[in-house]
């Protein structure tokens, strides 16, 4: 009896230390079907389920396409458009450093300026990265004085740079957080819905300055709701004595603020047009589109009060500010740096004549 006793105790020992065994074996079948798993997310890590996109033109951008033409095309600069209400991003449980609104003002002007009309409006003089355009010249200048010699560079290899009589300028001028905010929602017997919604408000101001005399030639304003909504709804009772349920389910729609100054720029450029041909510092090519175009810029400037109203202001003081002449470099010898003459070797002195003595 003992020893069969002993026989299980001992049977039961190996039994226990070939399970104990076995473990790391299935713990490591485990962790590598995980890997295997893992290793299988990790190839579509990088690839959301969105693809990049060049389209989904807003009805801003392509209202500002189908502005009638001009009678002939502006140049205009682009030095910046800042960010001037130095607000950061509302806290969202975390402290954050964000901006809250874009700091690439200066991209979205020059895109809106080049949309204007598909182009036929500005031809866009980019300020913005002029540092980066004069050392690329200055490189240029270099290299050509070094390799080829040249004491001033032939003006067909690298002419002079375009200049504009109008500098567009301006910046994000306010932004005004919570400036609506409001709800409404209902709860009957455990089940209940509700929506919550805000509007913030940006503002943008855009300038037409004369490079001439530094006169505003045109100045505009526009300011651009952002709204967030969020509908919730949440379903809490007992569908049992001991049996409770309970769903709860949201949505929620941002305006991407990005998005929002890309229009406030767009409609603040349609505006400047606008502007200007009160003004008469440029002209549409077609004179009713021109009058139709005011009328309707100055009814809704006015909420509608405006469209009788004159459809021209007082001229600025500077005349023909886009009339600028462009600098024509003046034809002259391309000067090539002479290199000095190898020195010669001296000439061997000539023989001894007979009798002559050496030495």
């Amino acid at each position: 009896m003992m020893a069969l006793a002993g026989n299980r105790g001992s049977d039961s020992l190996g039994q226990r230390k070939r399970n104990w065994t076995g473990l790391p074996k299935v713990v490591a079948s485990f962790m590598a079907l995980a890997l295997l798993g893992a290793c299988a997310q990790t190839d579509n890590i990088y690839e959301g389920p969105k693809t990049a996109s060049v389209g989904n033109l807003t009805a801003q951008n392509l209202t500002l396409r189908q502005v009638a033409p001009p009678s002939h095309r502006q140049i205009v600069a682009v030095y910046a458009f800042p960010d001037l209400t130095g607000q950061y991003k509302e806290p969202d449980r975390v402290q954050s450093l964000s901006r809250a609104v874009t700091q690439a003002g200066a991209p979205l002007l020059i895109k809106a300026l080049q949309d204007a009309s598909e182009g036929r409006w500005f031809s866009v003089l980019d300020r913005s990265s002029l540092e980066s355009v004069v050392q690329e010249r200055q490189i240029i200048e270099r290299m050509r004085q070094q390799y080829r010699g040249e004491q001033e560079i032939d003006p067909n290899v690298l002419g002079p740079l375009m200049h504009a009589g109008i500098i567009i300028t301006g910046g994000i001028v306010g932004y005004d957080s919570n400036l609506s905010t409001g709800g409404v929602g209902a709860r009957y017997l455990g089940i209940g819905a509700n929506r919550e919604w805000k509007y913030d408000v940006v503002s943008v101001n855009i300038r037409a300055v004369s490079t001439e005399t530094g006169e505003v030639l045109a100045n505009v304003l526009v300011r651009k709701p952002i709204a967030s909504i969020k509908d919730q709804g949440d379903v809490f009772r007992y569908v049992e004595l001991d049996k409770l349920l309970e769903v709860e389910a949201g949505y929620s729609t941002n305006e991407p603020r990005q998005i929002a100054v890309q229009q406030s720029v767009e409609k603040a450029v349609m505006a400047l047009i606008a502007e200007g041909a009160m003004r008469d510092i440029w002209s549409f090519d077609n004179k009713n589109e021109q009058r139709a175009f005011i009328e309707g810029y100055r009814s809704e400037l006015f909420n509608g009060d405006g469209a009788s109203s004159t459809t021209y202001l007082a001229r600025p003081k500077t005349r023909s500010p886009a009339a600028i002449p462009q600098t024509r470099p003046r034809t002259r010898p391309v000067q090539v740096r002479t290199q000095p003459a190898a020195p010669q070797d001296a000439p061997l002195p000539k023989p001894p004549e007979n009798g002559e003595p050496l030495g």
